[in-house]
């Protein structure tokens, strides 16, 4: 929370500022509150231009990505009273592992665009958060570095199908060796979405940063060229033998895709849209997360993201039956104007918003959030 100073002296026919008064209208001057729209003017403002709309942008038209916030406000909070809820705990276990917050970070490439350190900034920003991290195939810092900034902290890796198999299956085995937690496939991904704004700019990466995952062929690939071989159901439990690990699927967003996953082998499924930068117009996270957990029943854990923006949106998506969700574009953001503490500053934020609109609705345990505590808006 921002400081509160006395007012500089006004000027003519402006009253003077009582000291401990609130001036968020102030240049330069944080809020007392979490404000998303505001951090990412500043990221926007910060960043190469190329750079932000490769974060900020989606596919086609980007109305997955439009969507996606209003999305979860779609649904409405049906508050219980008389309950004696001041304070609510957020503790809980994702695959058996403690977390601090039920808010973690989802997996985005390149993240040494947006600050020196990189990845490396965001996992000490997550582990100070108490936050669970989901780290990229396609980061600027290996795996293993990566996992070195956040000892004794979850974190799970995202793996995507690279040009080589055999660097691919490679990748699975470090993720077990580095002591990831799970593993995380994206399954949405059999080839690149169009992103306009990518294509505009000719995006790449820049010749300074590298993929650190990939093979050399691969560390400075074209945007035709990140087109990835195609997945079946059998890789799942595959993936899961070579790495030794959990396999999370990640990109589902229907039903009948979840039981076939859950059947394949899979540990938990990732409702999400990529961020909107996939299938466009897609059906939105907050809309497709009903069906996936009563698909799935009690049998794995479910997760989403896409467009979460609030400790609301949080909230909702437990009530659907979320375990747990995950935030990409605001961390992003928070890492651009703030490294390591601006991400923590974003999951932190976020989880006071939870905890505060928990109590207010009479629900104590993010573990167990009653389905009937949301309502779909009339």
């Amino acid at each position: 929370m921002a400081s509160r100073h006395p007012a500089d002296s006004p000027v003519p026919g402006q009253r003077r500022r009582a000291v401990g008064e609130e001036t968020p209208e102030d240049p330069g001057r944080e809020p007392p509150f979490l404000d998303l729209e505001r951090l990412e003017e500043r990221a926007r403002g910060a960043l190469p231009e190329d750079v932000y709309d490769y974060y900020a942008g989606g596919a086609e038209t980007e109305t997955t990505l439009a969507e996606a916030p209003g999305a979860w406000r779609s649904w409405r909070l049906r508050p219980r009273v008389l309950r004696g809820i001041t304070a609510v705990p957020l503790a809980t276990e994702l695959l058996g592992s403690a977390v601090a917050t039920p808010i973690g970070v989802a997996p985005w490439a390149y993240q040494g665009m947006a600050h020196p350190e990189g990845e490396l900034a965001t996992a000490r920003g997550a582990a100070a958060a108490g936050a669970l991290m989901t780290v990229s195939t396609s980061a600027t810092q290996t795996l293993e570095e990566v996992a070195a900034e956040m000892p004794g902290s979850p974190a799970w890796f995202q793996l995507y199908r690279l040009h080589s198999g055999a660097h691919t299956d490679d990748l699975a085995r470090r993720a077990g060796d580095a002591g990831y937690r799970a593993l995380v496939l994206t399954v949405d991904l059999p080839l690149l979405g169009r992103r306009r704004r990518d294509l505009a700019h000719d995006f790449a990466l820049p010749a300074d940063l590298r993929m650190a995952n990939h093979p050399p062929a691969g560390d400075r690939p074209g945007l035709s060229d990140l087109a990835t071989a195609t997945w079946t159901f059998d890789d799942i439990a595959r993936f899961g033998d070579l790495s030794g690990l959990p396999v999370v699927v990640k990109g589902v967003l229907r039903g009948d895709d979840a039981v076939r996953c859950v059947q394949a082998g899979a540990s938990a499924v990732w409702v999400s849209t990529h961020g909107g930068r996939q299938v466009d117009p897609a059906v939105a996270s907050a809309h497709a997360l009903p069906e996936v957990v009563d698909a799935v029943g009690d049998e794995v854990e479910v997760y989403a993201d896409g467009g979460i923006r609030s400790g609301s949106d949080v909230l909702t998506a437990l009530a659907l039956g979320a375990r747990a969700v995950f935030v990409g574009r605001p961390t992003i953001w928070g890492l651009a104007t703030g490294g390591s503490a601006g991400v923590t500053g974003v999951l932190v934020g976020l989880g006071e918003e939870l905890a505060h609109t928990m109590a207010l609705c009479g629900v104590d345990d993010v573990r167990s959030v009653p389905r009937d505590t949301v309502v779909p808006a009339r």
